[in-house]
């Protein structure tokens, strides 16, 4: 009966190797996984383990879990057939976690896990169990090999908890599937005869028997003759032990062929039973194999957990390993990335530094031409057009008077001295409103130009400061030299009149209009001077011969 799990192992390590092949086609080369393979065929099984288990780690790390999953199957393999039936048991059900149940490409791999828990569990006594995993190892194949494997497998197991029927139409229905002279046929005629006659002791199960010894003794099948020579023997104990003794006998020559420790204690049993007159050398044998089985399974058991230990160990040492090189090569990045940090930083500065130097040069000479504009704009504004005004005064008066006329050049001349003091051009000390109607007025003459002055009271300018004021009389006085310079105007108009908000001043004038000369850099300073008091000044460039300007203040 035992002959069944070897076989079966057999062909499962057969199956896996095809494994192989087809991972260096799909996925990548593990060359752990290979050289398990080169241990496992020249049966160096304990390093086999080693390879198989490393080669794992390899598959995980690299995301296939599939590949995972059919190293822990072979691990549970060799597990098996070391004796260590719990090892085996738990590493099947690790494979089982790593396969994809929907991946119709695991479905062969997952039933040769399947079986190989049934044989562990079956070893375990625990045949209700191993039948729900052969059950399983049957659902995800359709390979008729591998059905035939796998329903004896199942059918031994109802016979050994004696539901011999369920376990005979198991084997019926297994019979079918197998060529009639090859060793499936053999095997499947053999466990279906026991079945019977363990079913019905009156049945005599020899002619089966002898045709399944026969078919394996012309196939050289010398696992399947240790099964049929167990069995004959097991018949003919009662009815005849004469020759029960011979098939014992001749099951431990083949026991012994085959190398299984198991087989030959089975067969010691027997003929410690059978043969009384050599009982104590039957004993003393099957002793010292019995305990020699059991030092072989510990010493597996224990091996199996060493190279665990041990690889897990190292793989521990790797990782620990590997994390102080990276903490190190993290500190010489750190150390790489202050350096550099530093180097930067020195760089930055001396360029900000120089672009700082470079920024304050510019300042200075944009102040100097800012100071320069500034005083040309005063000169414009205070010495040029004062002086416009003189000889508009003169122009206009017939006998103009001598003082007068060094009186007012002589204002001129205080001013320009006043320009680099930043004096104002409105002193603040006398009325305003006369200040700006003077000046207004001084562009008048009766022959040539009448000036207008329209609502230009004290009322008007209270809460103003002095800014308003200067920068009103110097707007207004640039438009009256312009008035009198371009435009040939002979009436000019000027109202103010204030409301809650603002005070609003509007200019008219009857010359050719602001079409017909372009003052762009006065009314450019104009601008400039009203947008500097948060004032708002229109020009009105759509009527000819009638040049309209409104100014806004706010107060």
């Amino acid at each position: 009966m035992k002959t069944l799990y070897y076989l079966s192992v057999l062909f499962l390590i057969t199956a896996c190797s095809d494994n192989k092949q087809i991972l260096k086609e799909n996925k990548f080369v593990n060359l752990f996984y290979d050289k398990a393979f080169e241990f496992r065929d020249n049966a160096k099984t304990d390093s086999a383990f080693l390879y198989f288990y490393k080669a794992k780690d390899v598959f995980l790390q690299a995301g296939d879990q599939f590949g995972a999953a059919k190293c822990f199957t072979n691990l549970a393999i060799i597990q098996e057939t070391k004796g260590d039936y719990f090892g085996s048991q738990e590493t099947a059900t690790f494979a089982n976690k790593y396969f994809n149940p929907e991946d119709s490409l695991q479905f062969q791999y997952l039933s040769i896990n399947y079986n190989s828990l049934g044989i562990a569990t079956s070893k375990l006594r625990n045949d209700l169990k191993a039948i729900e995993f052969y059950q399983k190892a049957l659902n995800f194949t359709n390979n008729i090999q591998d059905r035939i494997i796998y329903q004896n497998n199942l059918g031994n197991c109802y016979t050994r908890i004696k539901n011999y029927t369920k376990a005979i139409e198991i084997l019926n229905n297994t019979i079918k599937l197998s060529d009639k002279e090859d060793i499936h046929f053999s095997r499947t005629l053999t466990n279906l005869a026991l079945a019977k006659w363990l079913q019905n002791p009156k049945y005599n199960p020899i002619p089966e028997f002898r045709k399944a010894l026969k078919i394996r003794l012309e196939g050289k099948d010398d696992w399947g003759l240790n099964s049929s020579y167990a069995h004959i023997a097991d018949f003919y104990i009662k009815s005849k032990p004469d020759s029960a003794i011979y098939y014992a006998n001749k099951m431990l020559a083949a026991a012994k062929k085959i190398k299984s420790a198991d087989d030959q204690a089975e067969a010691l049993q027997k003929l410690i039973i059978l043969d009384p007159q050599n009982y104590t050398s039957h004993f003393i044998r099957y002793q010292f194999l019995n305990d020699s089985i059991q030092t072989a399974r510990n010493k597996a058991k224990n091996q199996f957990a060493l190279i665990r230990y041990e690889t897990e160990k190292n793989k521990a040492d790797f990782l620990k390993a590997k994390a102080q090189s990276a903490e190190r090569q993290n500190k010489i990045i750190i150390r790489n990335i202050a350096l550099i940090a530093a180097f930067i930083t020195i760089v930055g500065f001396y360029i900000y530094l120089h672009k700082r130097q470079k920024r304050l040069q510019q300042e200075k000479l944009l102040e100097v031409k800012n100071t320069e504009l500034k005083y040309s704009k005063k000169v414009h504004d205070r010495v040029a057009n004062r002086i416009y005004q003189i000889i508009s005064f003169i122009e206009n008066t017939l006998h103009p008077d001598k003082n007068s006329i060094l009186f007012a050049l002589e204002n001129v001349y205080e001013t320009s001295r006043d320009i680099s003091y930043e004096n104002p051009d409105v002193n603040e000390k006398q009325n305003y409103r006369e200040q700006l109607f003077n000046m207004l007025d001084s562009y008048s003459s009766q022959d040539v130009v009448k000036v207008l002055i329209v609502g230009n009271k004290e009322e008007i300018w209270q809460n103003t400061n002095l800014l308003q004021k200067t920068e009103v009389y110097l707007v207004l006085q640039e438009l009256m030299t312009n008035m009198k310079k371009h435009s040939n105007a002979s009436i000019v108009s000027i109202r103010f009149q204030r409301d809650d908000t603002a005070i609003n001043i509007a200019y008219t004038d009857n010359g050719v209009g602001i079409k017909d000369f372009s003052p762009k850099n006065g009314m450019k300073n104009m601008e400039n001077r009203i947008n500097a008091i948060n004032g708002r000044i229109i020009f009105d460039t759509q009527t000819n011969n009638l040049l309209k300007i409104n100014i806004s203040i706010p107060v």
